[in-house]
């Protein structure tokens, strides 16, 4: 039977406190499909040879199953304890690893996708990887965004603090959640944000975990307070041809190792460039069709969220991505005008696939589902107790319906 139980509406919404840490490749994380090895690929980007490499790791030693996730990383799943020492080898010829853990760990650096050799984003983001040691101790969850092309693109991805342009075309460096940021110069602008990260860390910013928190609480210093807004974003790319060669999108950033070799060989790829919208940009290639990734700009699932669920997460209790499957053409259909509509299934209350709120967002727990309108996976749902079995019939109706 449906429940229609309603929560107090003006009951706290607070996320809950995510278990463990953010995986890497020397600390990776367990979870009920064995472990997460996540690679951090340098500019966002992967030659050929890298790419076919990591898949041939992930059949080898994994489950065959790489994560495309919403920082433009890769993670190996299902990767056994007694086996991480070779994935560690293997990552280690493929060029993909640093010899140092503290660096490897601190290398959380996302990259816009569509950078050029040679301009501001490349330059930027290669200096500030060749300074990490320079960083504070910060949280595992800390991270940059360089996003110097002609408009920022990464607003809607997670990230601390911010190379980007500002609105008169030059350069700032904002902290996420600011209005603005401090103008800098291409060759200044990792000094001012080794210098915000530095403020962070000698403020306390580790007990809040994240810019955007600790700004409730903290005042900028005088010399990275806000002094020019930011630029209006621009936008990531989708499913299609592009200046660097095809798009492909990730459904739920979940790849098949070997569609994803089939694919680049097809293409004929020189590198594969990843976007933290899930998408995959295959540089070089030729556009050839593929049934396992999403080929048309439109498809609904490019606006669909889905942890992967139970069994392969501990936390979940439901599944959640065939599901998503089944509602996204239903729900996101329904959209009035020209509005595009957002999808959230997650596992449970941790809203790990999208860390913000979506139009409709489907929450496991104790084996059914909460559905929340307008908000993130951890805010109080209009409706709990919902069977998943009910629930593509129910999506579909004007009640369920934003």
């Amino acid at each position: 039977m449906i429940s229609t139980e309603r929560q107090d509406p003006q009951a706290a919404s607070v996320r809950p406190a995510a278990k463990g840490w953010c995986p890497g490749a020397y600390r990776p994380m367990t979870s009920g499909d064995g472990l997460i090895v996540r690679v951090r690929p340098r500019l966002a980007r992967l030659t050929a040879g890298q790419a076919l490499g990591l898949c041939d790791t992930a059949r080898r030693f994994g489950s065959g199953l790489i994560d495309l996730t919403n920082r433009a990383n890769l993670q190996l799943r299902g990767v056994q304890a007694g086996d991480h020492p070779e994935v560690m080898a293997a990552l280690g010829r493929l060029g993909l690893l640093d010899a140092d853990p503290a660096l490897e760990d601190r290398r959380s650096i996302l990259v816009a996708p569509c950078w050029q050799a040679g301009d501001d984003t490349e330059r930027i983001a290669t200096e500030l990887a060749a300074r990490l040691a320079e960083l504070p101790g910060l949280p595992s969850k800390f991270g940059f965004a360089v996003d110097a092309g002609p408009a920022p693109v990464l607003a809607g991805a997670s990230a601390d603090v911010r190379i980007e342009r500002g609105r008169s075309g030059g350069l700032i460096v904002r902290a996420d959640g600011a209005a603005g940021g401090v103008p800098v110069t291409p060759s200044s602008a990792v000094d001012a944000a080794i210098a915000l990260a530095a403020w962070f860390a000698a403020t306390a910013g580790a007990a809040r975990g994240r810019m955007v928190l600790h700004l409730a609480s903290h005042a900028l210093p005088a010399a990275l307070a806000p002094v020019e807004a930011f630029a209006q974003a621009g936008a990531l790319p989708i499913p299609g041809l592009s200046a660097h060669g095809p798009v492909y999108g990730v459904a739920f950033g979940q790849i098949k190792a070997a569609a994803l070799e089939s694919l680049l060989r097809d293409c004929g790829a020189a590198a594969l460039r990843l976007a933290p919208n899930r998408v995959l940009i295959v540089e070089g290639g030729e556009w050839r069709d593929s049934s396992e990734f999403l080929t048309a700009s439109d498809d609904p699932l490019l606006r669909v969220d889905a942890c992967p669920g139970a069994p392969a997460c501990a936390s979940a209790t439901v599944e959640t991505r065939a599901l998503a499957r089944a509602i996204a053409p239903v729900f996101l259909s329904a959209a009035a005008g020209d509005t595009p509509r957002s999808l959230h299934v997650s596992g449970c209350a941790k809203g790990c696939a999208r860390p913000r709120a979506a139009d409709l967002t489907l929450v496991g727990r104790g084996g059914s589902f909460d559905l929340v309108r307008a908000g993130a996976a951890w805010d109080p749902p209009a409706r709990s107790g919902l069977a998943p079995a009910a629930l593509p019939s129910l999506i579909g109706t004007e009640d369920a319906c934003l």
